[in-house]
C-alpha cells in the first residue's frame, strides 16, 4: 500500500474541499455549492467560504443554496427566499436576518 490517503479517511471538511477541486477540473462557467458547510468543522467552514468567494471573485458565477443564514450572509452578493418551489424575495448584500426570516414564512 502507498503513503497516499484515501478520500474517505480524511476529516468530512477535507472531503468537501475535494470534491470542489475535482469539481472545479471540469473548468465550470457556474459551480453550485449545496449545503457546502453542513457537517463540516469550524475551521473548514472558514476555509471552504475562502474558496467560494475567490471564485466568485475570479468572476466565476456561483450559487450557494444554503439554509444556514449566517453562511448566506457571508457570502452572498444578492440572496433569494424560495418558498414552495418559488422566489418569493430579494435582496442585496446588507438585508437583515429579520427581513429574510420574514420573507421566509410570510
Amino acid at each position: 500500500m502507498s503513503g497516499a490517503t484515501q478520500v474517505i479517511e480524511l476529516s468530512g471538511g477535507n472531503q468537501q474541499k475535494v470534491v470542489i477541486a475535482k469539481s472545479l477540473l471540469q473548468d465550470p462557467k457556474v459551480i453550485i455549492f449545496d449545503e457546502p458547510t453542513r457537517g463540516v468543522d469550524v475551521g473548514a467552514i472558514a476555509e471552504i467560504h475562502s474558496m467560494i468567494n475567490g471564485l466568485a471573485d475570479a468572476g466565476m458565477a456561483v450559487v450557494v443554496i444554503s439554509s444556514y443564514l449566517p453562511e448566506i450572509q457571508a457570502l452572498a452578493d444578492r440572496t433569494l427566499v424560495m418558498r414552495s418551489g418559488r422566489v418569493v424575495a430579494e435582496f442585496g448584500p446588507h438585508a437583515s436576518d429579520d427581513e429574510i426570516m420574514f420573507a421566509s414564512v410570510h
